[in-house]
């Protein structure tokens, strides 16, 4: 760890605060052909664990579907402190594990798909409409837990992905791209967190 990296961590400990328990990270299938950009993803997963993160879900958007059977099998192998659930456009399972990684599915493809359902649920009788509230919602989503933070990178904007649970989330923009993302980006994003006063919608 470099001077200014020590620095950084000291000021965490120093406060005495909790960082997110639970973190979401943004990026693009072009920030993955990018040369060691899983390794920096595995570094990431470390970093957030090592500061308190319980759980981190990561979205990985793309435009080419030709690319999605060889970012699941780079995703899949790597290397995470915790276990980790990668999830492919195509995928019905819902992911639980402490990593989840999202591929391709954007925020308004998981809501409509989560209304769909309800609809039919509604249709077997299954679920009245007037029962009908935020949670059920939530419980038919693929994430349903609301981040604490969110951090995109490269851009200010968050790329149609989790829309409904981000709502409350603090976000976390850097003009840093993935490939040059470093230990230092992640404690910066960190004590930002920690300097603001979450309002949660109030």
């Amino acid at each position: 760890m470099g001077a200014y990296d020590a620095y950084l961590a000291l000021r965490h400990r120093l406060r005495g605060h909790d960082g997110p328990a639970h973190v979401a990270l943004v990026i693009t299938e072009r920030d993955l052909l990018e040369q060691g950009a899983y390794e920096t993803l595995g570094s990431f997963l470390g970093w957030a664990f090592d500061y308190g993160a319980e759980r981190v879900t990561v979205s990985v958007s793309v435009l080419d579907e030709a690319v999605v059977p060889t970012l699941e099998r780079e995703l899949q192998s790597l290397d995470s402190p915790e276990p980790i659930a990668v999830r492919g456009p195509e995928s019905d399972e819902r992911a639980g594990a402490a990593v989840r990684i999202n591929i391709g599915l954007g925020g308004r493809g998981e809501f409509a798909r989560a209304v769909r359902e309800m609809a039919e649920d509604v249709a077997a009788g299954e679920l009245s409409p007037g029962d009908i509230d935020e949670e059920t919602v939530s419980d038919h989503l693929v994430f349903p837990e609301e981040p604490d933070l969110l951090i995109k990178t490269g851009a200010e904007r968050l790329s149609d992905f989790l829309i409904w649970q981000s709502s409350y989330s603090e976000l976390y923009f850097t003009d840093v791209n993935w490939r040059d993302f470093r230990k230092r980006d992640y404690l910066r994003a960190v004590l930002e967190f920690e300097d603001r006063k979450r309002r949660f919608g109030r």
